[in-house]
C-alpha cells in the first residue's frame, strides 16, 4: 500500500477475529498490538497506521477523517444511521444478532419497558410493529434489568446465548443478524482509492478462500 492508509480498530468483542482477518490478508500489524496499552500504533514501512477506538467511535472516527477506514459492527452502523460514511464491505466475522430478550414467563404487561444499549434500534423495531413502549438506555449488563425489575424485556447483542441462560432469560424475537463491517471516509475513499481498493482486494480474497474452505 503506496499511500498511507489510517484503519481504525474497534477495541472489544470484535477486536481479536478483526486482527486475525487483517493478518491472513497479510496487513502488517505491529507484533505487540493485542498486548499494548497505546491507541495509536504506525507501521512507517507499510505506510499504516491503526487507531485502536471504543467499537461505538469507530464510525466516528471514520466519518470525521481521522481515520481513512474502520472496522465496525453492523449492529453499530445501525445505531450510528446518521453517521455518513461508506460500507464497503461484510467481511463475515464477529457474527452474532440483534434480539429481544425476557424472562421466560414474560407476558404482555400495560406499560412496558424495554432496557438495551441501542435505543434508537429498540425505538424504531417496536414503533414499527405499533407497540408503545419506554426504552431504557443502558450502558452495560442489560440482562440485570430484567431480574431486579427495571424492565420487563432487553433488547441486546446475543452470540451463543449463554449469557442469556445464566441470567434466566430466554430470546423471543431476532430484530437483525450482526457482522463486522468495513467502511470508509468519504475523501478518503476518493483521494486513497488505490490503498482502500486494494485492502478490499485483499480481504474479499481471504473471505472468498475460507467460504471455499467451508463450503460441504
Amino acid at each position: 500500500m503506496t499511500e498511507g492508509l489510517r484503519v481504525a480498530l474497534p477495541k472489544g468483542r470484535i477486536f481479536d477475529e478483526a486482527v486475525a482477518l487483517l493478518r491472513r490478508c497479510g496487513v502488517p500489524l505491529p507484533a505487540e498490538l493485542e498486548a499494548s496499552r497505546r491507541l495509536v500504533l504506525a507501521v512507517p514501512d507499510a505506510a499504516l497506521t491503526f487507531i485502536l477506538a471504543k467499537p461505538s467511535d469507530v464510525p466516528t472516527y471514520v466519518e470525521y477523517g481521522v481515520a481513512d477506514v474502520g472496522l465496525v459492527g453492523k449492529d453499530v452502523l445501525m445505531e450510528e444511521e446518521a453517521r455518513d460514511v461508506y460500507e464497503l464491505l461484510d467481511l463475515g466475522i464477529s457474527r452474532c444478532r440483534i434480539a429481544v430478550a425476557a424472562k421466560p414467563d414474560w407476558r404482555p404487561c400495560p406499560a412496558p419497558r424495554v432496557a438495551t444499549k441501542y435505543p434508537r434500534i429498540a425505538s424504531a423495531y417496536f414503533r414499527e410493529r405499533g407497540q408503545q413502549v419506554e426504552i431504557i438506555k443502558l450502558n452495560g449488563s442489560v440482562e440485570l434489568a430484567p431480574l431486579v425489575g427495571l424492565a420487563d424485556r432487553i433488547v441486546d447483542i446475543v452470540s451463543t446465548g449463554q449469557t442469556l441462560r445464566e441470567n434466566g432469560l430466554v430470546e423471543l424475537e431476532t430484530i437483525a443478524e450482526v457482522t463486522t463491517r468495513l467502511i470508509a471516509n468519504l475523501v478518503s475513499y476518493r483521494m486513497k482509492s488505490r490503498a482502500v481498493d486494494e485492502l478490499c482486494a485483499r480481504l474479499e480474497a481471504v473471505i472468498r478462500r475460507q467460504r471455499t474452505e467451508v463450503a460441504p
